[in-house]
């Protein structure tokens, strides 16, 4: 029996699992890490803690599973945050903190890029536009807001790949997580040296790039010593964040879509053929699956909206929760489940930080509109879940909107765990959703890909149906699904009645 260990440096934390070649589950490790916003519209942090948490969690897993020549590690795939920069110097040493994926401080870059390169350049270029989110502009930011950081700039990665680099001493970056750089020809599957020549930055910046599957490095003794690791395991390319939960979920062939409801909310479809948004509302990518790529939609507060809601409106909830010894997010969802769908004219935009996808708005504001002397707690609890959830329908139907058909919707993220918001989710898209009897996240997907990569399982599309189970199937209901059109409508009104009073809001706050 082998095992396959997959680590994702999430946003919250670095969770490690270790698998068996029968996609068992025998141990998995959490720990967790601080984001720093020292300014308005920025988010950091520090790649040290990224390989601190990094090694911690190894060695928990380690400690929970005696590995022997019998049943050795045989290979480990990284998943990680998208976009964010971690900038090394000649000497690979960190030159700041890392800008993350939700700071959105580049916004004046963004609008160079745009006029540098064009809105239909960047769609040959990049399939994409130009993003606050994105890591070009985060390197763009850095030459104009701190050149003495600029000029000792030597490589720019992204978070696996820090920890790749950190484990095995080898800088190298892979195409899904490229993708969502700015600086890669997604169609083709290959760094833009034509973006690079545009924005004059150097191809030395960027490391060799590989399909997620490719062998990029192997565990170093320096790294073996920390991490109670064998010197020598591969380390595989792996993938973003995105691919590798879609991956973890078996959205591995078109017709299947990913809903995640972590901090962010994402949808993901699978492409066979590739194919962008007219509009560039919705991003294209490359999946970690050889020969596809992905149309994803990304609402940048999901769950994180809920969890907003919950440490600033709940107090009273999380002391009752705790005497009668309950989850609080369950005790939130059993007293939203005593309002009817709709929360009776309560609507709620979820644009805490801006929005992606589908108003690419980073001076975009969060909202409760609607509501009267009639409304409760309950009510606000309920249109929370409701205004996140009408955010992920905006990305449906933009995907479909280009002809992709979504079948089956597979659901992952911490929203995923609660029955009441998965059958919510089927109610508003008007769709089965899957709930599946594993909840490891990016962590499995990056496993799996760990386990094609290193010759254990032959191709994903089989691994997957194999190893990934479902636990339930929710169906909608037609009387629910047609209240929640009614204000769904309503919904999509309210962005565009309150752009320009957003705009105001932005430039008030700059005084």
């Amino acid at each position: 029996m082998v095992n396959i260990m997959g680590i994702d440096i999430g946003t919250a934390g670095v969770k490690t699992i270790l698998i068996d070649e029968q996609g068992r589950v025998l141990a998995s490790s959490i720990v967790e890490y601080k984001l720093y916003t020292p300014k308005p519209n920025w988010a950091e942090q520090n790649p040290d803690d990224w390989w601190k948490a990094t090694v911690q969690s190894i060695k928990m897993v380690l400690k929970k599973v005696r590995i022997t020549d019998k049943n050795p590690i045989i290979g480990i795939g990284l998943s990680g945050q998208m976009h964010s920069a971690v900038f090394l110097d000649k000497n690979s040493e960190v030159i700041r903190p890392a800008i993350l994926w939700c700071d959105t401080r580049t916004a004046e870059e963004c609008r160079w890029i745009t006029e540098k390169v064009s809105s239909q350049g960047l769609r040959e270029l990049v399939s994409n536009p130009a993003l606050e989110g994105f890591t070009l502009s985060k390197i763009i930011w850095l030459r104009n807001h701190e050149p003495a950081h600029f000029d000792r700039l030597h490589k720019v990665l992204l978070p696996k790949d820090y920890i790749r680099f950190k484990l095995s001493g080898t800088m190298a970056m892979e195409i899904s997580d490229a993708s969502g750089t700015l600086i890669f020809d997604v169609k083709n599957r290959r760094w833009s040296k034509e973006i690079l020549q545009i924005v004059a930055l150097p191809e030395s910046l960027l490391s060799p790039c590989y399909e997620s599957t490719a062998v990029c490095g192997k565990i170093s003794v320096e790294a073996a010593k920390k991490t109670g690791l064998k010197q020598g395991i591969p380390v595989v390319g792996g993938g973003a964040d995105n691919t590798c939960g879609a991956i973890g979920t078996g959205v591995v062939k078109s017709g299947r879509v990913l809903s995640s409801l972590g901090t962010s909310g994402v949808v993901f479809a699978p492409l066979e053929q590739f194919k962008i948004d007219p509009e560039m509302r919705a991003h294209t990518f490359c999946h970690s699956v050889p020969d596809l790529w992905y149309m994803m939609g990304v609402t940048l507060t999901a769950a994180g909206a809920f969890k907003w809601y919950k440490n600033n409106f709940a107090n009273a909830e999380i002391l009752k929760a705790q005497k009668r010894k309950k989850e609080i997010y369950d005790l939130l969802t059993e007293e939203a489940a005593t309002v009817n769908p709709g929360s009776e004219g309560l609507i709620f935009l979820p644009y805490l930080i801006g929005e992606r996808t589908p108003h690419k708005d980073a001076h975009a504001k969060g909202v409760f509109f609607g509501f009267s002397l009639r409304h409760s707690k309950a009510h606000f609890t309920r249109a929370t879940l409701e205004g996140i959830t009408y955010a992920l329908k905006d990305s449906m139907q933009i995907i479909e909107s280009t002809g992709q058909q979504i079948d089956e919707i597979y659901a992952t993220g911490g929203g995923a765990k609660s029955p009441f918001w998965l059958q919510m989710q089927a109610d508003i898209f008007n769709k089965e959703v899957f709930s599946l009897q594993a909840g490891e996240g990016p962590a499995l997907g990056a496993a799996l890909i760990a386990g094609v990569g290193t010759g254990l399982w032959d191709d994903f599309i089989t691994t997957c149906h194999k190893l990934i189970k479902i636990k339930k199937i929710y169906k909608p209901s037609p009387d629910r699904t047609e209240e929640y059109a009614k204000y769904y409508h309503i919904f999509r009104n309210l962005y565009p009645s309150l752009k320009d009073s957003f705009q105001q809001v932005a430039a008030a706050i700059k005084r």
